[in-house]
């Protein structure tokens, strides 16, 4: 709570709500390195929660701020800037329930650390294997839609490539499914505390139910009938392939780059004039004919 308290005072100079996603993925993977080493589960949990929530946390906190470096404030916290007028204790509100979330996702990293009976067995050798296909997913398609919008001619339309031709949101579906390993790591605590290491998959599926809607409506009102086109043929998220496939795909052959952007970024040649003729070498200077002025045929003027 005091780190994102501190991260909202710094956002209200800056004016980038995105801050809030940092810190929080920040507290997440400071978890983790604190638990595995402070929980008293066997060496072999000890280690995985540490690697594994360490990994994934540093990963989300280079794509984040690899974004925020390199954008504008992310298009969902400009419309909520717009719509609460500025409102400083909004904002407020929003980093602190970041910090409350960040407490509450910790508790599965703590459980599963603590867990003295997990060696290597099926049960975490499966955990390890969620963990490699949910990371894997995620910084996919991250990737993938970080490249996509780093060109300008994409600009206006919707990523159709790689993970996003067959899922809206795969994203938040390996997100998810990275939560899944530590309910696998957690095997053999009693009940009631294995219980605790579902919060990270329901926290984050309950998240859906806000962050998924606010995403679709962000995009439809930057994107229209792009994205209309694409929730039509798309599933939301279990993937599946898109209607009319494999000839769904949109002819990309009219993308141009917009003319704000072209200027910028087309190199300008310099306009070259010509040298005067005294400073043109000697041959490449005709000499005068006769009748003209300086000729050897009559005086000037």
């Amino acid at each position: 709570m005091a780190l994102l308290l501190a991260g909202w005072l710094v956002q209200r100079r800056m004016h980038n709500a995105g801050l809030a996603d940092l810190l929080w993925a920040a507290c997440i993977a400071g978890s983790a390195l604190y638990y595995g080493v402070v929980a008293s589960g066997s060496l072999v949990s000890q280690m995985l929660v540490t690697v594994m929530g360490g990994i994934w946390g540093f990963r989300l906190i280079m794509h984040l701020l690899t974004r925020m470096l390199n954008e504008r404030e992310d298009a969902r916290y400009r419309y909520l800037r717009q719509r609460w007028n500025g409102n400083p204790l909004r904002f407020l509100l929003l980093f602190a329930g970041r910090a409350v979330s960040a407490t509450l996702y910790s508790v599965p990293l703590y459980v599963a650390a603590a867990n003295p009976l997990a060696q290597a067995e099926p049960w975490t050798i499966l955990a390890a294997v969620i963990y490699l296909v949910g990371l894997s997913g995620e910084a996919y398609a991250d990737m993938q839609l970080a490249e996509f919008r780093s060109k300008p001619k994409h600009l206006g339309h919707t990523c159709r490539q790689g993970l996003w031709r067959f899922s809206r949101h795969p994203n938040y579906l390996f997100g998810c499914l990275h939560w899944f390993s530590y309910v696998f790591l957690a095997i053999g605590m009693p009940w009631h505390l294995w219980a605790l290491t579902l919060l990270g998959p329901l926290l984050t599926m309950l998240g859906w139910i806000g962050a998924i809607p606010a995403a679709e409506a962000q995009a439809l009102r930057t994107r229209g009938d792009d994205y209309r086109a694409y929730q039509r043929s798309t599933n939301l998220l279990l993937p599946g392939l898109p209607k009319g496939w494999p000839n769904d795909r949109p002819d990309a052959s009219s993308w141009h780059t917009p003319l704000a952007v072209a200027r910028i970024t087309t190199p300008v040649t310099p306009r070259r004039t010509p040298a005067p003729a005294y400073r043109l070498p000697a041959d490449m200077v005709s000499a005068p004919k006769p009748g003209e002025a300086g000729g050897s045929g009559q005086a000037g003027p």
